[in-house]
């Protein structure tokens, strides 16, 4: 009997790791997958974190109600937790595009699986009192829950999202979990009341997970396809981002979290007017920098001019710039700017990599994301242009993408009175392109913008060198009582899901 009980405590206890790890996974998943459909990452997450610790105390609260064979009650609760969380992602990802009530789908899941991981570790306590000290029990399942959840948050940046993506990723915990309650089955057959049963359902539930697993990639693109409209040909998960790649009959188009990024049709119309004013006006080009711009558009652009001797990219992607440095139709498109020798590209925070480099440049363009969450909002803060004064001459010109002034103007002037408390001299412009409508840039330097053009390119799509006629803003464009965007406030980011929610 002695020989029995020291490797139940320790399977037992085992499972209190698995537990841990799974449930913290399940956790993550859904937190990445809000933030990849429903946008602010900081939002989503804290809701999910919330949601997912307040039913892991119903969850606990109500284990004390569980009578009867506690084992049996473990098993089918482990197949159940592996079956709820596993299939998670391939459910919501298929539900998001066809509910209009989608948030409330995500929380009960989120919901169900902590109650049922709530469950669990007083089940198993119960089950332990008995075997172990309480001393012993208390700190040996905590030990055990607090190791399981260090090595999920560890793995789940870095190898598991990677690696399997955000449907593969459950799966492949609930399969773990469905694991262990089999094992129990057939290492505990003496001890549960109806091992056959419990055999049948585990066993089931782990051939339904599997399927599911073997098949998710086609899921996935599925769904995607549905929730797109459009042939999915790329898609990638990386530790930053989903990255999706559509294809209809006149366009390619690129999304990122489910955010339009360009349409292959009219692309030259935003990257023209984000590059070309600046390039030039600027009285030096030999050394420019660009922020973002992972996709090797604004690079394209910059190479024009046989006067650029380098250009630095920096990107935070490298899953993103290999892709459209080796694809050979994203080479077509960007003209294989990418892989010019004249390009530098370096994958890291840009943030970061401002704070650490002494270099000066004459241009410096920056093309991030749209500041939908606090992660992007630091980019367009006091604080990174601070740091970003350290990199430019009297003469450099910085031009910065800033959203659209006619959906989101409060976010727009945000941007360009930020821009301002550090370059006096600013200049907002914009244009049309029709994927997304009127879109924005600001430019700013220290000495005045005079509109002089010491250089011109023959045969753009778009620009004209008529910069003046892109700095002209209607009354709806326009926006006041705006407050300057702080590294501590993100005001930017409030205005930006403020406005942008309205339109969606």
């Amino acid at each position: 009997m002695d020989k029995k009980r020291i490797p139940l405590e320790f399977l037992l206890l085992f499972s209190v790791f698995v537990i841990a790890t799974c449930g913290l996974i399940y956790e993550l998943v859904a937190g990445a997958l809000a933030s990849y459909l429903l946008g602010d990452s900081v939002k989503q997450f804290s809701f999910i974190i919330g949601v997912y610790l307040f039913s892991m105390g119903v969850g606990s609260y109500f284990a004390k109600f569980i009578k009867g064979n506690l084992i049996d009650k473990f098993v089918e609760i482990e197949v159940l937790v592996g079956i709820v969380g596993g299939i998670s992602s391939v459910c919501l990802f298929i539900l998001f595009n066809t509910l209009a009530h989608f948030e409330a789908v995500l929380y009960l899941f989120v919901f169900f699986t902590g109650c049922l991981v709530g469950v669990e570790i007083p089940l198993l306590m119960n089950i332990l009192k008995d075997r172990v000290q309480f001393k012993d029990l208390v700190s040996n399942v905590f030990a055990f829950d607090y190791i399981g959840a260090l090595l999920a948050s560890i793995l789940f940046p870095l190898v598991l999202i990677p690696h399997l993506g955000i449907v593969k990723t459950p799966l492949f915990f609930g399969l773990i979990n469905i694991s262990i309650a089999i094992f129990l089955c057939f290492y505990l057959k003496k001890e549960l009341s109806k091992p056959l049963s419990l055999k049948v359902k585990s066993i089931g539930a782990f051939v339904f997970l599997l399927v599911l697993f073997i098949f998710s990639d086609k899921i996935l693109s599925f769904s995607e396809e549905k929730l797109y409209g459009e042939n999915v040909v790329y898609t990638k998960s990386s530790p930053y981002q989903r990255i999706v790649l559509t294809r209809n009959n006149r366009e390619f188009r690129l999304y990122l979290n489910n955010n339009l990024q360009f349409s292959s049709t009219d692309e030259y119309r935003y990257h023209e007017a984000l590059v070309h004013p600046a390039m030039s006006m600027a009285k030096n080009i030999d050394h420019v920098l660009i922020l973002g711009g992972g996709d090797g558009f604004a690079a394209r652009e910059v190479l024009k001019y046989k006067e650029v001797k380098n250009v630095t990219l920096v990107d935070l992607d490298g899953e993103m710039t290999n892709f459209f440095k080796t694809n050979q139709t994203m080479r077509e498109l960007n003209q294989s700017s990418l892989s010019n020798p004249k390009v530098k590209v370096i994958n890291k925070d840009a943030y970061i990599w401002v704070k650490e480099n002494k270099q000066k440049y004459g241009v410096i363009i920056i093309d991030f994301p749209d500041p939908s969450n606090y992660s992007l909002g630091k980019l367009y803060s006091l604080q990174f242009y601070k740091e970003l004064e350290k990199l430019t001459n009297l003469d450099t010109k910085i031009v910065v993408q800033t959203t659209s002034p006619y959906f989101a103007p409060k976010s727009f002037w945000c941007i360009e009175k930020t821009i301002n408390q550090i370059f006096p001299f600013t200049s907002a412009y914009h244009t049309y392109v029709p994927s997304f409508g009127e879109w924005g840039f600001s430019m700013g330097s220290f000495e005045p913008v005079n509109n002089r053009i010491y250089r011109k390119i023959p045969n753009l799509k778009f620009y004209d060198y008529n910069f003046p006629q892109l700095s002209y803003f209607t009354k709806d464009m326009k926006a006041k009582d705006i407050e300057v965007n702080r590294l501590d406030n993100q005001i930017l980011v409030r205005y930006f899901d403020e406005e942008w929610g309205k339109v969606q």
